[in-house]
């Protein structure tokens, strides 16, 4: 039995994305830019795909969305298109618990000279609106906080932390990437100025990305050349793979309602089968969570993270020790360390994300796997000091 749990890492092609594809890549292989017919077919292309990613998030027009190659882009092209508008170091504000497509840029202008305030998580990972308030200074001039954490699941209060920001006349970005598709998003009604977008999050292809900019939002370009995307990102556009997240964003728009309610109570029947097991530790909000998101650490055990991954991938089971693109790091996660565990614990931690191919057998299956691969690989000294000091998982799903 093959089981795929990894569906924050990445998300298998959809058969109708697929098809999107392979059309353009036969019939509409022109350059969008150019002015004869072969170009025409891949603009109508090309703008038929804006509308369907622009309507998963209720953009007011497609002007406002300009395609990336991924979500790592997007991402790098809202800190730095805000910041390069800037002669001197200024002020931004982002969380302790940031993406590294938004920390690593972070990272970067504190070392040329800009003020970067890190916002202090709960134990939950979430921000505190207060903290974001008093963070706030005269020459700040970006709030980037992202809305579904990727490794502990946490959903950032982004309404309220939007309005902050933007009530002092600062632009606000979040990196969606983990939401859309599986939460709605109003651009038009949520206080964001920017907002980050993933096709291969959505059963899109890998390669495609998506930023949403609001209408007054001065946005400087990071990659220079022939003005693609109404200046914002140059660069020949990937028609097929924009067409694959076209596709790919209006049919997750349409199932997006049930769908959703459906991966809530297949996640909290997996937390349901690991309540018992006193070695585990759930990490991340257990209400304010991504629908489709498990994860928990092994504190008071020796087993790392990465080596249950390798127990469950031995077993036909595919999971994460935390964010995929940490996973190959034997460094503790900066994420786990944010939210206040120690440098062995945050070795620890497993992510188990799910995704439309998942069953109610895949999570029974799954779920006694990995209570098989924890109770073989945990010394009877250290269960029995668990069972003493552990917190449980929380049985019953929560409404």
């Amino acid at each position: 039995m093959q089981i795929y749990l990894d569906y924050s890492a990445t998300t298998p092609l959809r058969q109708e994305a697929i098809a999107a594809m392979q059309t353009a890549i036969a019939q509409h292989w022109g350059n969008a830019s150019s002015l004869h017919q072969w170009g025409n077919r891949a603009a109508t292309v090309l703008e038929k795909a804006r509308i369907q990613v622009a309507s998963l998030i209720n953009a007011p027009g497609t002007e406002n969305l300009a395609f990336t190659a991924g979500g790592t882009e997007a991402d790098n092209l809202a800190i730095f298109g805000i910041t390069r508008q800037y002669d001197k170091p200024q002020h931004i504000i982002v969380s302790a618990v940031e993406h590294s497509a938004i920390a690593a840029p972070a990272r970067q202008l504190e070392a040329s000279g800009w003020q970067v305030t890190w916002l202090a998580v709960d134990q939950q990972g979430a921000v505190s609106p207060n903290d974001l308030r008093s963070a706030i200074k005269e020459n700040t001039v970006l709030v980037s906080i992202i809305y579904g954490q990727s490794e502990i699941g946490t959903l950032q209060p982004i309404a309220e932390l939007g309005a902050i920001a933007q009530a002092s006349g600062i632009p606000f970005h979040t990196d969606a990437v983990q939401v859309a598709g599986r939460l709605p998003i109003d651009v038009q009604q949520l206080p964001v100025d920017l907002l980050s977008l993933s096709s291969h999050k959505i059963y899109g292809p890998q390669g495609a990305g998506a930023l949403y900019v609001k209408p007054g939002t001065s946005l400087s370009p990071i990659l220079f050349g022939g003005g693609q995307e109404n200046g914002l990102r140059s660069g020949t556009q990937a028609i097929p793979n924009i067409a694959g997240f076209g596709v790919a964003a209006e049919l997750a728009a349409t199932e997006m309602s049930t769908e959703t309610l459906r991966l809530i109570y297949l996640r909290d029947r997996f937390f349901a089968h690991m309540a018992s097991v006193p070695e585990l530790v759930l990490t991340g909000d257990r209400r304010h969570r991504l629908p489709h998101h498990i994860s928990f650490c092994l504190p008071r055990s020796k087993i790392t993270g990465k080596a249950l991954v390798r127990q469950m991938n031995l077993a036909g089971i595919g999971i994460s020790a935390g964010s995929a693109c940490h996973s190959g790091q034997l460094s503790p996660s900066p994420i786990l360390k944010a939210i206040g565990y120690g440098d062995h614990a945050a070795k620890t931690g497993i992510r188990i994300t799910l995704g439309r191919h998942t069953t109610e057998a895949d999570i029974d299956w799954s779920a006694m796997a990995l209570r098989q691969i924890i109770a073989r690989s945990v010394a009877p000294e250290a269960r029995n000091q668990a069972k003493e000091t552990a917190p449980t998982v929380p049985l019953a799903p929560l409404s």
